[in-house]
C-alpha cells in the first residue's frame, strides 16, 4: 500500500551552523573525558613501573603504557581538529551575523532615504525663499511703524548740550529767587493794616513769696 499511495514523511529541518557548533562542542567534551581517563591509567602504570625491577613484568606494563599513550595522542589529535573546526564555524557564524546586521542596516537606510525623498519632494524651495523674503519685508515694515510711532513733535532735531545746561542753571536760579521772596513776604506787614501791630511783652512770672510760720 505504501508503494502505491506513498507516505507523507515530514522533512527534518536542516542543521544550522549553531547546531553544528553545539555538536562539535559535545564531541570535544567527550574526548576530553577519555583523555582524562587515559591520564589516570598512565599514572597508575608509571607508579607500578617505579616499584618493579627490570624484567618481563615491567616490560609488559611498559607495553600497556605505550598503547595507552598512543591512544591518548590519537585523542589529542582529534581534539585539536575539532577545536579548529569549532573556531572556524564560530568565525563563520560571527561573519554571518555581522552580514545580517549589515543588510538590516542597509535596508533601514534605503527605507529612510525613500521616506526622505518622499517628504522633501513635497517642499518647494522657491516658496520657502519667497516666504523668507516676505518675512524680511514685514519685519522692515514693522520697524518703520515703530519708528513712526516713536517720533517726537515740536522738538528740534539737534540740541546744543551747552544751551541745555544754561537753561538748567536758569531754572535753579529762579527757584532760589522764589524761595527768598516767599520768606520776605512772610515778614512783611499785610496791606490791609495801617500801622504795624504792637509787640506785646508778656509779664514775667512772679516769684513765690515764702511765708514763715
Amino acid at each position: 500500500m505504501n508503494r502505491i499511495f506513498g507516505t507523507s514523511t515530514a522533512k527534518k529541518p536542516k542543521a544550522t551552523l549553531q547546531d553544528a557548533i553545539n555538536s562539535t562542542d559535545a564531541r570535544i567534551a567527550s574526548i576530553e573525558v577519555n583523555i582524562k581517563k587515559l591520564d589516570g591509567e598512565l599514572m597508575r602504570y608509571k607508579d607500578q613501573m617505579s616499584k618493579l625491577r627490570n624484567g618481563p613484568g615491567k616490560r609488559a606494563i611498559e607495553q600497556r603504557a605505550i598503547r595507552v599513550l598512543r591512544q591518548k595522542k590519537m585523542y589529542e589529535g582529534q581534539l585539536n581538529q575539532l577545536a579548529q573546526q569549532t573556531f572556524n564555524m564560530e568565525s563563520a557564524a560571527i561573519t554571518t551575523e555581522n552580514l545580517r546586521n549589515t543588510m538590516a542596516t542597509v535596508d533601514a537606510m534605503k527605507l529612510a532615504n525613500k521616506e526622505m525623498r518622499k517628504q522633501y519632494g513635497k517642499i518647494d524651495i522657491d516658496k520657502i525663499e519667497n516666504m523668507h523674503y516676505d518675512m524680511e519685508e514685514l519685519l522692515e515694515q514693522a520697524n518703520e511703524i515703530q519708528e513712526s510711532l516713536g517720533r517726537t513733535y515740536a522738538v528740534p532735531d539737534e540740541l546744543d548740550e551747552a544751551d541745555l545746561e544754561a537753561e538748567l542753571d536758569a531754572l535753579q536760579y529762579e527757584e532760589e529767587e522764589e524761595g527768598t521772596s516767599y520768606l520776605a513776604d512772610l515778614n512783611k506787614t499785610p496791606d490791609f493794616l495801617d500801622e504795624p501791630p504792637l509787640e506785646v511783652n508778656e509779664p514775667a512770672p512772679k516769684e513765690a513769696v515764702k511765708t514763715t510760720g
